[in-house]
């Protein structure tokens, strides 16, 4: 299994980009600044490192500067918002393999480290993993995963969760999601809808960013 070093000041970010690559396959060191960062590198060993460029303690550019007198050959990815030409040049100067500038994919992020860790850039990755925020919802083996931790769902929770998800930002109808996961959408069936609601709400709460909000009289929605 590949291991990365990722080196990320935003702490959010830090977080949904070290799940994202650990859904995918890959083990993932995360360090909150620079100088974390290079005490970690001699630590582990990665066999890749990704960097923010600007942070607290030791920045990207200082950070590879450092770790290319010591190693020539990892490969360094550099994620940044500077997009001047010079910057660009600046970090390939010091031993920059790769530079990503934010706000970036996923998918690119992972083509970009696959290639310089010299695997097929067509690897397979697992299928229906959605991204919710700082959390990974695996909707088949309905799972939803944040920071290394695991809340297994019922059958009934992934699929809500999952209707939720393809409507979010957008009201998912009480009644319609009743109907086609309960049946009927009588009285009892609403209570117990909104039991599941609440359980899912309580099961996202570590992530202000992501809601599951009420529609008076209509439904729910999923803020993203």
């Amino acid at each position: 299994m590949p291991s990365i070093l990722l080196i990320e000041d935003e702490p959010a970010l830090g977080m949904i980009v070290k799940d994202s690559l650990e859904v995918r396959g890959f083990q993932v060191r995360y360090a909150a600044d620079g100088q974390e960062g290079l005490e970690l590198f001699r630590q582990e060993c990665p066999d890749i490192v990704v960097a923010d460029v600007m942070m607290p303690r030791l920045d990207g550019f200082s950070l590879a500067e450092i770790i290319r007198r010591e190693n020539a050959r990892v490969p360094i990815i550099f994620l940044t918002a500077r997009s001047q030409p010079a910057d660009v040049v600046r970090g390939f100067e010091l031993g920059g393999s790769d530079y990503l500038k934010k706000p970036f994919s996923m998918d690119e992020l992972i083509v970009r480290i696959r290639a310089r860790l010299g695997q097929p850039a067509a690897a397979p990755a697992p299928t229906g993993v959605l991204g919710l925020g700082q959390y990974q919802f695996d909707h088949p083996k309905q799972r939803l995963h944040r920071q290394g931790q695991e809340v297994p769902l019922t059958h009934r929770e992934a699929e809500l969760l999952k209707r939720l998800y393809d409507q979010r930002n957008q009201v998912l109808e009480r009644t319609a999601v009743l109907r086609e996961l309960w049946g009927d959408d009588n009285f009892f069936n609403g209570r117990s809808l909104d039991v599941f609601i609440t359980r899912l709400r309580r099961y996202l709460r570590d992530d202000p960013q992501v809601q599951i909000v009420n529609v008076r009289g209509i439904g729910y929605k999923l803020v993203l």
